[in-house]
């Protein structure tokens, strides 16, 4: 048998490399895809009340209340404890807090995606790294048959050298 077609035998025999999964997919779109109406506000709220622009605006406000009652002489709406203040921002630090968890408990969820995707993905990897893996070792054998091909063949050489009576120098 020659050499060459030795060769084409050992091609034959290669192992190709095949990527039979699916596609990686964006799980921040998918995931804002699926949010209604009511999560989006949500975390437009929490986006908003976790803001210094909130913070100064609330402050503001509260100020603008007690300054209002206290310089207002004559028609006090809230007088000094300040009850009424203090019931308004009460209500509205339990609504901000709803929304707040509410729009937590989207996060957490998209969290609970991002891992599972991770997870696939780290599959995937290990099955890609297999595989390569798998292709680098048929590669290797290949190599070692290959190398013991030209081995034989070089002491074949050799061996009908000396029959014709041709000096190893020469030949080398």
């Amino acid at each position: 048998m020659s050499v060459g077609r030795e060769i084409e035998d050992i091609a034959r025999t290669l192992v190709r490399h095949q990527h039979d999964h699916p596609p990686v997919h964006d799980l921040n779109r998918e995931a804002d895809r699926k949010m209604g109406a009511a999560q989006r506000m949500a975390e437009d709220f929490a986006r908003l009340i976790g803001s210094w622009t909130f913070i100064v605006m609330q402050a503001a406000l509260t100020v603008v209340w007690l300054v209002l009652n206290i310089l207002s002489f004559t028609n006090h709406w809230d007088p000094y404890p300040f009850q009424l203040l203090n019931l308004a921002l009460s209500l509205e630090a339990a609504l901000w807090v709803s929304i707040t968890l509410m729009a937590l408990n989207r996060l957490a969820d998209r969290d609970r995606l991002r891992a599972q995707h991770d997870y696939e993905v780290d599959v995937k990897s290990e099955d890609e790294l297999k595989m390569l893996m798998t292709h680098l070792e048929v590669q290797d054998e290949v190599l070692l048959q290959i190398l013991q091909r030209l081995d034989r063949t070089d002491r074949e050489l050799r061996r009908m050298a000396r029959r014709l009576g041709v000096a190893e120098e020469q030949a080398g």
